[in-house]
């Protein structure tokens, strides 16, 4: 998915954009998680407001797709919601691209279910189960009868690399999603099947959940910003803008813009957690 933003010129707040950022303006290429996209859509259009001298070409695709084009020479910036492999680091030094990582939100992957679901609560156990093909009823965990319908995420995608890392991995075990899960290319794509069947379980950002998802806890704790911050969910995880080598220019503006109080409102407001 590809997203061309483009800013209302006006030549006083050019005059005034220009002259703070010290820059003639131009397009900044912005690509990866699809989590992280509509939080950099909301920053990207605010900074294209404050700064109309820039444009800012933004596509998902994955963190996995990210990660190529930073190794590609592709993007200026990376969006990621897990932190680069050792192996995406290793190729993109070596081609004189060292990556910088750099923080600009928290967020928790969700379990979530169909409202009508009466499961409030399930263990990374039980997650783990239901993921790898183990468990396939939900009289099993607690719930009605009934065959589970487990939606994932594809392997491109940060979120779900994370929650094989926490979930598929846990306790010592090296699982795999089980090969009848319904896989999908998005957090919304997620988000829209679980919302229209009342067996099916998923997991999404905290910036997707809505009325037509129910959260389900994880041991006991709910995914939140608070937790999020202090790491107590268990699926909680950084969001990330990486770039080839230290941050210039004006993909160096743009990122203190996230990290500026008033792209962390934009954080808060995309349903993520800021840095503070």
């Amino acid at each position: 998915m590809k997203t061309k933003l483009l800013p209302a010129l006006s030549a006083l707040a050019l005059v005034l954009g220009l002259a703070a950022l010290g820059l003639a303006g131009g397009e900044i290429e912005i690509k990866g998680s699809t989590t992280v996209l509509p939080l950099m859509q909301k920053v990207a259009e605010a900074y294209m407001t404050a700064y109309p001298g820039s444009n800012i070409s933004l596509s998902g695709g994955g963190s996995s797709e990210g990660a190529k084009a930073l190794i590609d020479g592709t993007c200026d910036i990376a969006m990621l919601s897990r932190d680069l492999k050792d192996e995406e680091i290793k190729a993109a030094s070596a081609k004189h691209r060292p990556p910088r990582q750099i923080v600009v939100a928290y967020d928790c992957i969700v379990p979530v279910v169909h409202p009508s679901n009466p499961v409030k609560n399930l263990s990374v156990a039980q997650l783990l189960g239901i993921y790898s093909g183990r468990i396939t009823d939900w009289k099993d965990v607690g719930g009605k009868p009934g065959r589970i319908v487990v939606v994932s995420r594809d392997s491109s995608s940060g979120t779900y690399d994370c929650w094989e890392q926490k979930i598929m991995h846990s306790g010592g075990q090296k699982s795999r999603v089980f090969a009848g899960a319904s896989i999908q290319a998005s957090n919304g794509a997620v988000a829209q099947v679980v919302s229209k069947n009342g067996l099916a379980i998923g997991y999404v950002g905290l910036g997707y959940l809505n009325r037509e998802l129910k959260a389900v806890s994880v041991n006991g704790v709910f995914g939140s910003a608070r937790t999020a911050m202090d790491k107590t969910f268990p699926i909680a995880r950084s969001l990330i803008l990486a770039t080839p080598g230290e941050p210039r220019g004006e993909p160096k503006a743009m990122i203190d813009f996230m990290l500026s109080a008033k792209g962390q409102k934009l954080v808060v407001e995309a349903g993520f957690v800021p840095l503070r």
